[in-house]
């Protein structure tokens, strides 16, 4: 072959193999199956929290032996509202919570109608709740002091609050209108009673009564 037809194939060949690398370089430097605007960073961190929607439903509850923990989770269920769990700073002892001893702890409490016992769960901002379903068990009748800390605490101005309450057989009697007479905002509902072991289904017959 002559010098001149060598020097041309070996032009054409290296033509051909510039073309090829430049395509080829090009696929691997792009973003695959990602839509237009998304980057695959966006696509693993998922949809970031945007916070609560306005018209959201909080079930906040203060539960002792974890009886009314158990309804208020049936009703975040029914409702699809957040949990929030009102903590005591100081935990309740079995002995703290001996109705039978006159100078337990519990009783104490609700002997004083001043008792504000300290609460110990990080502090929660309601904006953008709607509806707060506030639980409790009975403790003498009357909703535990913890409560009367925690509605004195905020401010539930543009708000439904619905209470509700576990006992072994009291009503939840006049807790409700104490904690609306103490907390001085919001819109207070008749609140009810349940057994641990109430159903789903009657919690939300419940709920639709309220509409």
């Amino acid at each position: 072959m002559r010098k001149t037809e060598k020097l041309i194939a070996i032009l054409a060949a290296g033509m051909f193999l510039s073309g090829l690398t430049a395509c080829t370089g090009s696929t691997a430097a792009g973003t695959p199956d990602t839509k237009p605007g998304e980057t695959a960073a966006s696509e693993a961190a998922g949809t970031p929290d945007e916070g609560t929607e306005e018209g959201g439903v909080l079930v906040a509850y203060f539960s002792a032996t974890g009886t009314t923990k158990g309804v208020a989770e049936k009703i975040a269920s029914v409702t699809g509202g957040d949990l929030y769990e009102i903590l005591a700073a100081e935990p309740y002892t079995a002995d703290d919570l001996n109705y039978n001893d006159r100078n337990s702890r519990s009783t104490a409490e609700q002997n004083d109608k001043n008792a504000r016992p300290e609460i110990g769960s990080e502090d929660i901002s309601l904006e953008g709740y709607t509806t707060i379903y506030l639980g409790f068990p009975i403790w003498w009748g009357e909703e535990p002091r913890i409560l009367d800390t925690f509605v004195e605490k905020y401010s539930f101005e543009g708000i439904t609050v619905i209470p509700f309450c576990t006992s072994g057989s009291s009503g939840i009697g006049n807790s409700g209108t104490n904690m609306e007479a103490l907390s001085g905002s919001g819109t207070w509902l008749e609140g009810k009673r349940f057994s641990a072991d109430v159903s789903e289904a009657d919690l939300q017959a419940w709920i639709s009564s309220l509409q």
